[in-house]
């Protein structure tokens, strides 16, 4: 027994110690797989290595080619530009010739000897072949002996054939030995060509080899392996899924059960006011917080659910109807009740029909509190009334107001024409009436007078006129009327008052919005005129994208906006003309701001948003 017991931990310690079957697999795979993979691409940098050496050799025989290649060209052109300078040419174009004939010499002579030297500008390495240094060795007679004439040629400047004869001879032989040169380059190239299409080959082969030993010694044995390996997981998978469907099965069980209790304790944690009856309206349960809110006992219990909801007949009655009466669907209702305390309270409750399997019905009733919502319903609802109430009388008071203005506009438009127009008139007719024919010199005077008075009656009836309601802003409009305005103001008042439109074009707008724009824009001016003791006033107008801007700006002393801001209660009272304006700006859906600080000046701002405005 001792010795069983032995053997069983020894295993446990082995198998505690042992990897797992998957792990040990991929171990394995994943060591022959990294070796395969490593020959594959040892060859691949390898053979890359090669070629790419071999490239560069073949780029650079290609250049060599092209150098010697261009030799032979340059000493044509050397030869033609020296025939040039034997013809009769001016100076200008002689001088022409020589200096391409100087660039030809330095660019033949510098190419030649980095041919056999190298050169690193032209990236042409030294020559290390013999036979082709032997040829440049027979060559470089030849080259010195044209470079040499042409040189002579270039400082006599005649047209001596002396030094033409050197040059046509060792010409053909240049181009003879530099034929050979560029074909030994040419050989050389395909030869090493050549070896390397069969370096390609060696590499090639050696590849495949490395793919057919690694399939053989690698791949085939991994695959049988991998076969034995999913077979077992296989049968251990089955095995699993034997053992989960067991598992599953208690496990639905116990979440049934498990399901049951959440559902039993959702009713009675969340739906804590509910109770269930049977169709004879015999309480059944009823929860605990229910029975407090309702005040009842325990021995209450044993009455319909109809009477121990509420105290009062009526109520029961009603209640009692719906609980007996057979439904197939939920029914919801507000319902008043009053329980044994004397409460009135708010339920909302939803009576839910329950069919049993021995088909009599029973009902589970769901209620909520809402006696705090229904009595914060009836405090909004009178919140809503006042707040009404509150706004119709401030309506009659502003209209009030209005009215009071409109009287208080009269008397002055009425005293305005008594004191002014009303004594010049009355003057006028004294005037007329006192004249006197027979006293020419007495009646030349006193009508130079009536001609004086008769203008100052004019100005008077224009300025009250304009004042009631100017031509120009029924005939031209808004813009116009403004501009008028200030034209008209400032001659009445000496102020020096500005205008500036802004606005591309005069723009139209509907007759009510026009002439309370004008009327605020008036009131504006006239109190910047009274009160403001300013030296300027500025009224600009803009329009842009729908939106008509008039500013009234003063330098004046400015005033404490919040002393003002609310109406007055009379006439008598500061502050009318800005109530006014508000009032009229407000009736069309305009907006008006007042910026002012005390010795700091006045902007009075008119924004009047529109779609409808038409371009004249």
């Amino acid at each position: 027994m001792a010795k069983t017991s032995f053997q069983a931990k020894k295993y446990m310690s082995e198998k505690k110690f042992e990897r797992p079957l998957d792990t040990t697999t991929f171990l394995r795979i994943q060591k022959w797989y990294l070796f395969a993979f490593a020959a594959i691409a040892i060859t691949i940098i390898v053979a890359q290595i090669l070629i790419q050496f071999h490239i560069n050799d073949q780029l650079d025989d290609s250049r060599i080619i092209n150098v010697a290649g261009r030799q032979r060209a340059y000493s044509q052109k050397l030869v033609k530009e020296v025939l040039l300078l034997q013809q009769q040419l001016s100076i200008s174009e002689k001088n022409e010739i020589v200096s391409d004939l100087k660039n030809t010499i330095q660019i033949w002579s510098i190419s030649h000897q980095a041919l056999q030297f190298g050169n690193d500008s032209m990236g042409l390495k030294k020559e290390e072949h013999k036979d082709i240094l032997k040829l440049f060795t027979k060559i470089t007679p030849h080259h010195d002996a044209m470079i040499n004439s042409a040189n002579k040629i270039i400082e006599q400047k005649n047209n001596s054939t002396t030094y033409l004869t050197p040059i046509l001879k060792n010409e053909k032989i240049f181009l003879q030995l530099m034929d050979t040169i560029v074909n030994e380059y040419d050989t050389r190239s395909k030869k090493e060509l050549q070896f390397l299409k069969y370096k390609e080959f060696l590499l090639f082969a050696f590849s495949l080899l490395i793919l057919i030993l690694e399939i053989i010694f690698i791949f085939r044995p991994l695959s049988f392996q991998i076969k034995r390996t999913i077979t077992k997981l296989m049968k251990s998978q089955l095995e699993s899924n034997n053992n989960t469907e067991k598992i599953q099965q208690l496990y639905q069980e116990k979440e049934k059960s498990l399901q049951e209790l959440q559902e039993l304790n959702f009713v009675i944690d969340n739906a804590a006011l509910f109770a269930s009856a049977k169709n004879d309206g015999s309480i059944v349960f009823i929860s605990k917080k229910f029975q407090d809110l309702l005040g009842v006992t325990t021995q209450d219990l044993t009455k319909p659910l109809s009477e121990v909801l509420t105290t009062n007949e009526g109520q029961q009655q009603y209640l009692k109807e719906i609980l007996k009466n057979n439904r197939k669907s939920i029914r919801t209702e507000e319902i008043k009740i009053n329980n044994e305390k004397g409460q009135g309270i708010w339920l909302d409750i939803s009576i839910i029909p329950l069919h049993q399997s021995s088909k009599k019905q029973s009902v589970l009733i769901l209620c909520s509190d809402i006696t705090e919502r229904i009595e914060n319903q009836a405090k909004v609802e009178q919140l809503k009334q006042q707040n009404f109430e509150d706004k119709m009388l401030q309506k009659k008071l502003q209209a009030s107001q209005i009215v009071e203005g409109q009287e208080e506009e009269r008397k002055r438009i009425a005293k305005d024409i008594h004191d002014g127009i009303g004594q010049m008139l009355t003057a006028l007719k004294f005037n007329i009436e006192s004249i006197n024919i027979e006293n020419t010199a007495k009646t030349a005077e006193k009508i130079a007078y009536l001609k004086t008075l008769c203008s100052d009656l004019i100005k008077g009836v224009r300025t009250a006129t304009f004042n009631l309601t100017p031509p120009e802003l029924k005939d031209h409009g808004i813009i116009p009327a403004l501009q008028k305005m200030t034209i008209e103001l400032t001659k009445l008042t000496g102020k020096n008052i500005l205008f500036e439109n802004k606005a591309e074009e005069n723009i139209r707008f509907d007759s009510l919005a026009e002439t309370n724009i004008y009327r605020v824009t008036q009131e504006a001016i006239n109190n910047s005129i009274k009160y403001a003791e300013s030296n300027y006033i500025l009224l600009t107008i803009n329009y842009v994208d729908g939106l008509l801007s008039v500013k009234i700006d003063d330098d004046g002393k400015g005033f404490d906006y919040r002393t003002i801001d609310k109406p007055p209660k009379n006439n008598s009272d500061g502050g009318m003309g800005l109530f006014y304006m508000k009032e009229r700006i407000s009736y069309i859906n305009g907006r008006l701001f007042i910026n002012t600080k005390p010795g700091e000046g006045t902007r009075v701002t008119i924004n009047y948003k529109t779609n409808t405005a038409n371009e004249n």
